[in-house]
């Protein structure tokens, strides 16, 4: 019902599309407003677009605080905060209500995104798992290939790691997690070097002029030859 001496309702729609950032950085959300409005006896001019102004300004505020992942809700989240029935010394404004969209190129770097955090979290989730149990590099490995797709040769190698790095879990590891420990001592490349060869050496001393090796361990003369280069170029 409308009294003879009040305007009739007016429905204003955006001509454009206007931006809204949200808490994602770099990520706008497109908003198209429908607002239904009475200008007042009285009424100025530029009322629709005081309007607009109104309406935007409050779904700026809204969108500010929310992530662009989630675009349905923050559909219902900016239009639960957008003004209704309320008034101002030149319009009514009775509702209003926001449609928002995603440009592609906000699309496309999402869907990037969750991928690189998809990735992340599964290499950190391997990585505690791999240097905690270093034999799940194999399994890691077979994982990736279905039963009998994998030949004899590709079956005895996977085999030879598996014994290596039980072997390197007895021995190396032991051994350079001390050398890490003994390297933080030191804030010269060199030095560090210096000290890895002084420790060497004193375990060769121990072991009767030899560093002791399992059958599968790695070569400690090749690798003692290659520290000794770079610690005496």
């Amino acid at each position: 019902m409308r009294w003879p001496w009040q305007h009739s309702l007016r429905t204003t729609a955006c001509s454009r599309p206007r931006l809204l950032p949200t808490a994602t950085d770099g990520i706008s959300f497109e908003a198209v407003y429908t607002i239904i409005w009475r200008p007042r006896r009285r009424s100025h001019p530029s009322a629709e677009d005081a309007v607009r102004t109104h309406v935007h300004t409050t779904a700026l505020n809204a969108a500010a605080h929310l992530p662009a992942t989630d675009l349905p809700a923050a559909q219902d989240a900016v239009n639960a905060a957008l003004p209704h029935r309320c008034h101002s010394p030149h319009h009514w404004l009775l509702s209003a209500r926001a449609a928002l969209h995603l440009p592609a190129t906000a699309q496309d770097f999402l869907h990037q995104q969750q991928a690189d955090d998809h990735r992340i979290r599964r290499l950190r989730f391997l990585k505690e798992r791999l240097y905690d149990h270093p034999g799940l590099v194999v399994l890691d490995r077979l994982e990736h290939h279905s039963p009998g797709a994998l030949d004899d040769d590709h079956v005895a190698e996977l085999q030879r790691l598996a014994r290596l790095i039980t072997s390197c879990d007895r021995w190396w590891s032991p051994l350079m997690q001390q050398w890490e420990q003994l390297g933080h001592g030191f804030s010269d490349t060199e030095k560090q070097q210096q000290a890895m060869l002084a420790l060497l050496d004193s375990l060769k001393t121990l072991n009767g002029g030899s560093l002791p090796a399992g059958p599968t361990g790695p070569e400690p003369d090749a690798f003692t030859a290659e520290q000794r280069k770079a610690a005496h170029p």
